[in-house]
């Protein structure tokens, strides 16, 4: 039977730097590359800042993941490898916060959408993932709705935010850039401008984007190409985008450096990086990203561990349901089979004995109706009881009735 599996990397075991080379190229790339894997049947990517995760159906869902992390050459190390229930109880902590380096934050619901969106237009997505996921974003709404666990809550952006106050102990008056203006460069926009920072500027490949979200906050928008000019007077760069290759190269930043004697505070939150590392050299740079975040996630969750069992129990409700609603899926598709299987052979009967009838007498239309009538309540009649035991086993979770099923009526697909 094929089923949901996963494999995770993510800032729970891996560090920025091992989350970036852990797979190779965009979304739709590796959406590509899984889907033409032999026996998978479904898969959906996920991808953020701070982690990367595969889901795939298929029989052999685990070894299909595990051979692939093996072609990918990602140390099993940093990977979690998830049967169906762990993947499934996981996609609904991961929607509801509990999963986030930032406990409780909003972004994800935002993030998942969009990738299983991306999947269902790459046609690599079918009823067992959409299922999934459709729950998922479900049940992060309702954790939302009826616990506190967000409240206060701040996202990756912000909390970029919070690390660049920590280490300037104030940045009233600073001069920011944001690079990138998508959900992540807003969120860091509207919590600078909570800080009565003294300008923000943004900048951004698209310039309507930047201008937008800078009419927005009342702050400035510059053109991409003169991002290096303001390289020389900010005080802090926060970068977010979702470009594949580095955006500020070493070069860059010390053609800024040289013409200003302050201290330039980086901060880069995306992944791939859009920084390189190398900047980091540069006199009077400091350099942080992704990992220097994980601190303010553990005060972060010290805050939510009340909300957090409240989550915890609406989680586990909403799995019992889901579970229940794959395990009547697998009854009802072998159902269809066995019903399936029975017509055949009632048309094949029926056929046989109006032929034989109909050599020795004539059959009307009505006698031919009787007949068929006949045979098809005999089929239902004969198949109600192992239908409704056959259900009732799947709600319990037994597969051994089911392959018992399989194996007496010879069913085609394997259970």
């Amino acid at each position: 039977m094929s089923e949901i599996a996963s494999m995770l990397v993510t800032h729970r075991k891996a560090s920025i730097d091992e989350i970036e080379r852990a797979w190779h190229g965009d979304v739709e790339t590796i959406l590509r590359w899984v889907g033409s894997q032999d026996r998978v049947e479904e898969c959906a990517v996920l991808k953020t800042c701070n982690r990367v995760e595969i889901y795939v159906v298929s029989p052999r869902g685990e070894k299909v993941l595990f051979d692939l992390a093996k072609k990918a050459r990602v140390s099993s190390r940093i990977i979690d490898f998830h049967d169906h229930d762990e993947s499934l109880r996981h996609l609904l902590r991961l929607a509801s916060g509990l999963e986030s380096m930032i406990i409780g934050e909003d972004q994800i619901l935002g993030q998942m959408k969009e990738l299983t969106q991306m999947a269902a237009r790459a046609g690599t997505t079918g009823w067992m993932l959409e299922s999934a996921f459709k729950k998922a974003i479900q049940v992060g709404k309702r954790v939302r709705r009826e616990t506190r666990i967000n409240e206060r809550s701040v996202s990756v952006g912000s909390a970029a935010v919070d690390l660049a106050e920590d280490i300037l102990g104030d940045l009233t008056g600073r001069s920011v850039l944001v690079i990138g203006a998508g959900e992540t460069g807003e969120l860091i926009s509207r919590a600078l401008k909570a800080r009565d920072i003294g300008s923000l500027t943004v900048t951004n490949r698209t310039l309507g984007s930047a201008e937008s979200l800078a009419a927005r906050l009342g702050g400035n928008a510059v053109p991409f190409e003169e991002m290096p000019i303001i390289l020389k007077k900010a005080d802090v760069v926060i970068s977010a985008t979702s470009a594949p290759h580095y955006i500020l190269l070493k070069d860059d930043i010390e053609k800024a450096m040289a013409e200003r004697s302050e201290k330039l505070l980086i901060i880069d939150i995306a992944n791939p990086r859009d920084v390189d590392l190398a900047a980091a050299e540069v006199p009077n740079v400091e350099l942080h990203n992704i990992d220097s975040l994980k601190n303010i996630s553990s005060e972060n969750m010290k805050q939510r561990m009340a909300d957090a069992a409240a989550v915890e129990a609406i989680i586990a409700e909403e799995l019992d349901l889901l579970k229940a609603k794959y395990k009547r899926k697998e009854a009802e598709d072998l159902l269809a089979r066995l019903y399936s299987l029975a017509e055949t052979i009632k048309d094949q009967e029926v056929k046989k004995a109006m032929n034989k009838l109909s050599a020795r007498h004539t059959l009307g239309e009505i006698e031919q109706q009787v007949l068929r009538d006949m045979s098809h309540s005999i089929v239902n009649k004969l198949l109600s009881e192992p239908t409704k035991a056959l259900k009732s086993a799947a709600e319990r979770g037994d597969v051994e009735v089911l392959k018992s099923l399989h194996e007496l009526f010879g069913l085609e697909e394997k259970i």
